[in-house]
């Protein structure tokens, strides 16, 4: 949808219905950070895959993945939002005459809400890989060490 919403964004705003193309830019923006959240999950998962391996049993698990996958997002859309809806648009076209796409035009909201955002899930993902390999790595030298054991 992510794709889909990107490739139409500049046909859409061609036709200069505010509405439209605050919709367009709620929508690019709601599945970009939709995308970046199941990035996320995939780590927390490979984390549990890898790292917990036995005895993780979450309750309704997938349920839970897709609430926060799909929901966190729509909390901070919902919150720029009820801000203000004027933070979407496509901008003026005096100050930039080929500037057909609906997006978020603040600066610190596009930093907030994006940026940060997706500063906060790179980081996520670093600490959880990081986790895995330093999981990976003791694995290997337990294993190394019981096979010089019987060995000997």
């Amino acid at each position: 949808m992510l794709n889909m919403v990107f490739l139409m964004n500049s046909w859409l705003s061609s036709f200069s219905q505010p509405g439209l193309c605050v919709t367009v830019a709620v929508l690019l923006h709601y599945f970009l950070l939709a995308a970046f959240t199941w990035m996320c999950l995939e780590s927390v998962h490979f984390y549990l895959a890898l790292v917990k391996v036995f005895n993780v049993y979450v309750p309704k698990y997938i349920l839970k993945c897709c609430i926060a996958g799909w929901g966190i997002p729509a909390v901070v859309i919902t919150v720029v939002l009820i801000i203000n809806k004027d933070f979407y648009g496509n901008g003026s076209p005096e100050s930039n005459p080929f500037s057909n796409f609906c997006w978020i035009q603040e600066n610190t909201v596009f930093y907030i809400s994006v940026v940060a955002y997706v500063f906060l899930i790179f980081l996520t993902n670093t600490a959880m890989f990081i986790t895995v390999l330093l999981q990976i790595q003791s694995v290997k030298s337990r294993t190394q060490k019981r096979s010089r054991f019987w060995k000997r």
